[in-house]
């Protein structure tokens, strides 16, 4: 039960932080609709499914203790967020409110952006390396280590979810469009931000 209990809390407290899951999401919902923002957040999901699974295989236990791999990892992470906010903050299309006709982000690419988003991520890394190192012992039963990787999975995607449908609600996104080329900028140099940061910052594992 104390097992379970620090699970739900640890993942809870990671999910709710901010950071480029929570910045992508914002992006996909304000600019491309519900659908987007919805698909980026299964996304999202899928991504600490990607953490789970290596983490779960041993090779997690590789990153954690080899100091050049966990860097090389964080720094395509970093890559990818920064490459992304970039593009966020020179975007110059005025994008429209009227999604009727299916026009911007694909769905395989709004899928796309926020699986990348986690995959690549060195703070979802973290997590769930430090989660199933610290806190899941050997002994715990694989049925059970996959239901906290089920657990944290759903955790993100319903958190998501809801900011999804927040910020693609109508007359909010109306209103968050009419501000797009700032909100671009505001969103791209988080974004950039958020890269730069997991760039320079000392490896940890």
């Amino acid at each position: 039960m104390a097992q379970l209990i620090a699970v739900a809390v640890i993942t809870v407290l990671a999910v709710i932080s901010p950071g480029a899951d929570f910045a992508m999401t914002v992006r996909n919902s304000y600019l491309y609709g519900r659908t987007a923002g919805v698909l980026a957040a299964v996304g999202i999901a899928l991504g600490v499914l990607v953490h789970v699974t290596y983490t779960m295989l041993g090779v997690g236990l590789l990153v954690s203790r080899s100091p050049m791999l966990f860097t090389a990892m964080k720094l395509v992470g970093a890559a990818y967020l920064v490459y992304i906010g970039y593009k966020t903050f020179v975007a110059k299309s005025r994008v429209d409110v009227d999604l009727s006709d299916d026009a911007g982000l694909s769905k395989a690419g709004a899928l796309r952006t926020g699986f990348l988003t986690n995959a690549l991520n060195p703070k979802t890394m973290l997590f769930v390396l430090s989660t199933y190192t610290q806190v899941v012992s050997t002994d715990t039963p694989v049925v059970q280590q996959i239901g906290y990787g089920l657990f944290m999975s759903f955790a993100h995607l319903v958190w998501f979810g809801l900011a999804a449908v927040l910020f693609s609600q109508e007359s909010l996104r109306a209103r968050l469009l009419r501000r797009q080329a700032v909100l671009n900028k505001v969103i791209g140099t988080v974004l950039v931000g958020l890269g730069m940061v997991l760039a320079l910052t000392p490896a940890v594992a």
